[in-house]
């Protein structure tokens, strides 16, 4: 026999006590995950209702923020859109020798120049033409009761018209109304005051774009991973070439418009032809249906003045938009992305409603943008997987 004693084997219940109190001391050493302590979170109702009340009221002061902040960032979208326009005018100068320097200076004075001449030359005359215009709406609709047309409406639809046209009448000759529809003199005072801030903001915008063009661009490449720069650089000049391309080729078109709309009102004798001008310009920014716009508007308009002239006005102008959709769109559009016609419809409806002219005039090279992604990234992605 051994002279120690052997100590007695350890029971079963207590073998359980040591394995769960060892199981204890391991749960509590071991680390908690960040599922369980999101869960552990989440069973709080006081921090979850504080959280979502937190996160409800930054959503709603950056929703106000960006509602404050919105003429700025329209500003902003305008003076970069026009950097963008005249971006093509810069490259050409460089190619031709010119430091971008030089090339920016020379672009950007001579489009400072045109906007100064335009609003010397055309906004006096503007001016005085809408106060013409207000002044022998009585005049034109009297002269406009004597016509054939006249006649043949009343005979046709009865004494219904003379009713509308006297109503219509008495509501344009009261001040009153005039001044309730442009939101008094104050209000007028207020915002063609606006507007020219507005246009010195978006001129100096606008040169600052268009000389640091190539380091946003860099900057913005910068975002992407390296192995997809150089893809993703070429595409931002893709895209910016597009539509700088395509802003220049909407403001020759619209100015081909303007020019052709005074000369048609000048020589058929229809009043206000500078007046009608600035509208055709302005109107015809609109893509694919902005001349078929003014052609009912200004067709509509020289019915008060001649029935005649009026058609006639009507077949040369839509003349003038064959001409315009078969051979000078072609030609001014030819280096812009080609986009469906009912993109363009659909792209200028949502872009009017949003922005107004801005969104019109940018829907389009957005949607022309968006179809290159999906199909030089989304698309081939989809190709390659099987």
């Amino acid at each position: 026999m051994s002279d120690q004693t052997a100590s007695p084997e350890p029971t079963a219940p207590e073998v359980l006590r040591a394995d769960a109190a060892a199981g204890t001391d391991a749960a509590a050493s071991a680390p908690v995950s960040p599922d369980t302590r999101r869960w552990t979170s989440l069973s709080n109702p006081f921090a979850v209702g504080f959280s979502l009340t937190l996160g409800g009221l930054v959503a709603i002061l950056l929703g106000l923020a960006v509602s404050n902040l919105s003429t700025i960032l329209i500003y902003i979208a305008f003076a970069l859109f026009a950097a963008l326009g005249l971006n093509p005018v810069v490259s050409r100068l460089e190619r031709a020798g010119l430091s971008r320097v030089w090339a920016i200076v020379l672009v950007y004075a001579a489009f400072a120049l045109v906007i100064v001449g335009v609003l010397w030359l055309i906004m006096p005359t503007v001016v005085s033409q809408i106060a013409q215009f207000i002044g022998d709406i009585p005049s034109m609709i009297r002269d406009f009761e004597q016509t054939d047309a006249y006649a043949w409406m009343v005979t046709t639809f009865g004494d219904q018209v003379d009713t509308i046209v006297s109503q219509l009448q008495s509501f344009i000759t009261n001040p009153a109304n005039i001044a309730a529809i442009g939101g008094g003199v104050l209000q007028v005072g207020v915002s063609i005051a606006t507007t020219i801030s507005g246009l010195i903001i978006v001129l100096v915008l606008s040169l600052y774009f268009l000389a640091s063009l190539q380091p946003m661009k860099d900057s913005f490449v910068r975002f992407a991973p390296a192995r997809s720069r150089a893809k993703v650089a070429g595409m931002t000049d893709e895209i910016t070439e597009s539509v700088g391309g395509y802003l220049m080729g909407m403001v020759v078109l619209a100015f081909c418009n303007s020019v052709v709309a005074f000369l048609l009102h000048f020589f058929l004798g229809l009043p206000f032809p500078a007046l009608m001008a600035v509208v055709a310009f302005c109107i015809t920014l609109i893509p694919l249906i902005g001349s078929v716009l003014f052609w009912g508007i200004a067709t509509v308009l020289a019915l008060f003045t001649s029935p005649v002239s009026a058609l006639i006005f009507a077949i040369v102008y839509l003349i003038y938009m064959q001409i315009e959709a078969y051979f000078l769109t072609p030609r001014v559009m030819s280096k812009t992305i080609s986009v469906p016609g009912a993109l363009v419809i659909i792209g200028a409806m949502v872009g009017g409603t949003l922005l107004g002219l801005l969104g019109a005039l940018v829907a389009i090279p957005v949607t022309a943008s968006i179809l290159l992604i999906l199909k030089q990234v989304v698309i081939p992605k989809q190709d390659a997987k099987l």
